[in-house]
Order: structure tokens, then sequence, then C-alpha cells
């Protein structure tokens, strides 16, 4: 996976953070929307999302927390939009 600037997004990092296989998920999911140029919204995730729209929400959540994700706006309807934080700000 790559970003708009080549630069791969993801981060093998995440393997190793103890986190379960559907948060793993979320976070790669999260990737490859960004790197298809896509915006990582809550709708655009949902989308590709194979389980359920509240077990989506309780891994982005997780990933917030630990700021791996971080929410840049929120519409009223729930669209939630994001951006994958560098490593260093992980909270590891």
């Amino acid at each position: 996976m790559t970003s708009h600037n080549n630069t791969p997004t993801m981060n093998r990092k995440i393997f190793e953070l103890d986190l379960n296989t559907e948060t793993i998920s979320a976070y790669l999911l999260c990737c490859g929307v960004s790197d298809a140029g896509q915006k990582i919204t809550t709708n655009n995730l949902l989308e590709k999302w194979n389980s359920s729209e509240e077990s989506l929400h309780n891994c982005l959540k997780e990933l917030e927390d630990r700021n791996i994700l971080k929410k840049i706006i929120s519409d009223r309807e729930g669209n939630d939009a994001y951006n994958v934080n560098n490593e260093e700000n992980w909270d590891l």
C-alpha cells in the first residue's frame, strides 16, 4: 500500500501492538482506502467492512485511543473522517 507520495501508509509496527484481529483489519482497511486515493470516512470504510457497523466503530475508537488514527471531522450524520498518524505519534 502506498500513500499519495508513493510512501506506504501501512506500518508493520501495527502487528506488534497486541491489538485484536478486527482492529488490525480496520487499520489495514483505512490504509487501503487512503492508498486508493479516497478519504478515510466511516461511509467509505463501511462499504468494504465485512462485519457489523458497531464492530467497526469499536475498532476505530481503539485506534483513536492508541493515537494510530486521528478523527479530523465529523458530520451530524455520524460520518467521521480520519487520518492515519505516523508511528512516532502512536501510543505504544
